[in-house]
Protein backbone atom coordinates (compact mmCIF):
# COMPACT_ATOMS: atom_id res chain seq x y z
CA UNK A 1 0.00 0.00 0.00
CA UNK A 2 2.20 2.81 -1.61
CA UNK A 3 -0.36 5.53 -0.49
CA UNK A 4 0.04 4.73 3.13
CA UNK A 5 3.70 5.32 2.90
CA UNK A 6 3.02 8.73 1.38
CA UNK A 7 4.67 11.34 3.94
CA UNK A 8 1.16 13.83 2.98
CA UNK A 9 3.47 16.66 4.65
CA UNK A 10 6.61 16.60 3.32
CA UNK A 11 4.24 15.67 -0.11
CA UNK A 12 2.02 18.72 0.19
CA UNK A 13 5.38 21.25 0.93
CA UNK A 14 6.83 19.70 -2.00
CA UNK A 15 4.47 20.46 -4.29
CA UNK A 16 3.38 24.23 -2.65
CA UNK A 17 7.23 25.45 -3.21
CA UNK A 18 7.38 25.16 -7.19
CA UNK A 19 3.53 26.25 -7.33
CA UNK A 20 4.56 29.53 -5.05
CA UNK A 21 7.52 30.14 -6.81
CA UNK A 22 5.55 29.83 -9.90
CA UNK A 23 2.65 32.13 -8.39
CA UNK A 24 4.89 34.96 -6.76
CA UNK A 25 6.69 35.30 -10.59
CA UNK A 26 3.10 35.44 -11.98
CA UNK A 27 2.15 37.95 -9.37
CA UNK A 28 5.06 40.37 -10.06
CA UNK A 29 4.54 39.72 -14.21
CA UNK A 30 0.66 40.16 -14.42
CA UNK A 31 1.14 41.75 -17.94
CA UNK A 32 3.08 39.05 -19.25
CA UNK A 33 0.04 37.93 -21.39
CA UNK A 34 -0.43 41.07 -22.74
CA UNK A 35 3.17 41.67 -23.19
CA UNK A 36 3.91 38.26 -24.66
CA UNK A 37 0.59 38.70 -27.86
CA UNK A 38 2.23 42.49 -28.40
CA UNK A 39 5.40 40.50 -29.19
CA UNK A 40 6.76 39.46 -32.63
CA UNK A 41 6.86 35.54 -32.41
CA UNK A 42 8.34 32.91 -34.21
CA UNK A 43 6.27 30.44 -36.26
CA UNK A 44 6.34 27.80 -33.27
CA UNK A 45 5.18 29.82 -30.47
CA UNK A 46 1.93 28.63 -28.37
CA UNK A 47 -1.01 30.70 -27.73
CA UNK A 48 -0.24 32.65 -24.78
CA UNK A 49 -3.50 30.70 -22.35
CA UNK A 50 -0.90 27.66 -22.83
CA UNK A 51 1.67 28.68 -20.54
CA UNK A 52 0.47 28.85 -17.17
CA UNK A 53 -1.34 25.30 -17.99
CA UNK A 54 2.18 23.95 -18.86
CA UNK A 55 3.99 25.76 -16.13
CA UNK A 56 1.37 24.49 -13.43
CA UNK A 57 1.93 20.92 -14.93
CA UNK A 58 5.40 21.47 -14.82
CA UNK A 59 5.99 22.43 -11.26
CA UNK A 60 3.64 19.77 -10.27
CA UNK A 61 5.63 17.44 -11.82
CA UNK A 62 9.16 19.00 -10.17
CA UNK A 63 7.12 18.99 -6.60
CA UNK A 64 6.61 15.18 -6.78
CA UNK A 65 10.24 14.75 -8.27
CA UNK A 66 11.42 16.86 -5.00
CA UNK A 67 9.36 14.55 -2.76
CA UNK A 68 11.21 11.40 -4.44
CA UNK A 69 14.45 12.86 -3.70
CA UNK A 70 13.75 13.97 -0.13
CA UNK A 71 12.28 10.96 1.47
CA UNK A 72 14.22 8.95 -0.53
CA UNK A 73 16.92 7.40 1.81
CA UNK A 74 19.77 8.33 0.39
CA UNK A 75 22.17 11.37 0.80
CA UNK A 76 19.89 14.75 -1.13
CA UNK A 77 21.40 17.25 -0.03
CA UNK A 78 23.32 18.81 -3.10
CA UNK A 79 20.51 17.90 -5.14
CA UNK A 80 17.91 19.09 -3.40
CA UNK A 81 20.02 22.72 -2.65
CA UNK A 82 20.29 22.51 -6.39
CA UNK A 83 16.72 22.18 -6.69
CA UNK A 84 16.47 25.36 -4.76
CA UNK A 85 18.52 27.78 -6.93
CA UNK A 86 17.43 26.44 -10.43
CA UNK A 87 14.05 27.21 -8.62
CA UNK A 88 15.60 30.55 -8.01
CA UNK A 89 16.81 31.58 -11.53
CA UNK A 90 13.14 30.32 -12.61
CA UNK A 91 11.57 33.12 -10.31
CA UNK A 92 13.53 35.73 -12.16
CA UNK A 93 13.24 34.55 -15.40
CA UNK A 94 9.94 36.18 -16.08
CA UNK A 95 10.83 39.13 -14.39
CA UNK A 96 14.45 39.93 -16.24
CA UNK A 97 11.85 38.62 -20.01
CA UNK A 98 8.76 40.63 -18.94
CA UNK A 99 9.09 43.37 -16.78
CA UNK A 100 12.77 44.80 -17.31
CA UNK A 101 12.11 43.46 -21.24
CA UNK A 102 15.91 42.16 -21.51
CA UNK A 103 15.66 39.95 -23.76
CA UNK A 104 18.95 39.01 -24.74
CA UNK A 105 19.99 38.81 -21.05
CA UNK A 106 16.86 36.61 -20.57
CA UNK A 107 17.77 34.46 -22.88
CA UNK A 108 21.07 33.48 -21.28
CA UNK A 109 19.61 33.44 -17.91
CA UNK A 110 17.64 31.00 -19.63
CA UNK A 111 20.90 29.11 -20.10
CA UNK A 112 21.95 29.16 -16.50
CA UNK A 113 18.53 27.46 -15.52
CA UNK A 114 18.94 25.20 -18.54
CA UNK A 115 22.24 23.98 -16.88
CA UNK A 116 20.71 24.27 -13.31
CA UNK A 117 17.94 22.14 -14.33
CA UNK A 118 20.05 19.33 -16.42
CA UNK A 119 22.53 19.02 -13.64
CA UNK A 120 19.52 18.88 -10.85
CA UNK A 121 18.24 15.97 -13.16
CA UNK A 122 21.06 14.16 -13.26
CA UNK A 123 21.16 14.32 -9.47
CA UNK A 124 17.29 13.14 -8.93
CA UNK A 125 17.87 10.68 -11.07
CA UNK A 126 21.31 8.88 -8.94
CA UNK A 127 18.96 9.16 -6.15
CA UNK A 128 15.28 8.33 -7.64
CA UNK A 129 15.10 6.99 -11.53
CA UNK A 130 11.56 8.52 -11.08
CA UNK A 131 12.70 11.49 -10.03
CA UNK A 132 14.92 12.19 -12.91
CA UNK A 133 12.32 11.41 -15.51
CA UNK A 134 9.97 13.92 -13.72
CA UNK A 135 12.25 17.05 -14.79
CA UNK A 136 12.93 15.96 -18.17
CA UNK A 137 9.63 17.65 -19.33
CA UNK A 138 10.84 20.73 -17.63
CA UNK A 139 14.00 20.19 -19.45
CA UNK A 140 12.00 19.89 -22.69
CA UNK A 141 9.69 22.67 -21.82
CA UNK A 142 13.16 25.12 -21.29
CA UNK A 143 14.70 23.99 -23.78
CA UNK A 144 11.81 25.12 -26.08
CA UNK A 145 11.24 28.33 -24.17
CA UNK A 146 14.97 29.10 -25.03
CA UNK A 147 14.12 29.12 -28.73
CA UNK A 148 11.77 31.09 -28.10
CA UNK A 149 13.01 33.62 -25.92
CA UNK A 150 15.91 34.06 -28.65
CA UNK A 151 13.93 34.04 -31.46
CA UNK A 152 11.81 36.88 -29.77
CA UNK A 153 14.94 38.93 -28.84
CA UNK A 154 15.88 38.56 -32.69
CA UNK A 155 12.42 39.87 -34.08
CA UNK A 156 11.71 42.09 -31.76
Amino acid sequence: MIFLKIQWKALILCLALPLAVGSLSALLTQNSREAFEALNKPALAPPGWLFPVVWTILYLLMGIASYLVLTSEKPNDTALNLYGVQLVFNFFWSIIFFDFELYLLAFFWLAALWLLIAKTTMLFYQISKTAGYLMLPYLIWVTFAGYLNLAIYFLN
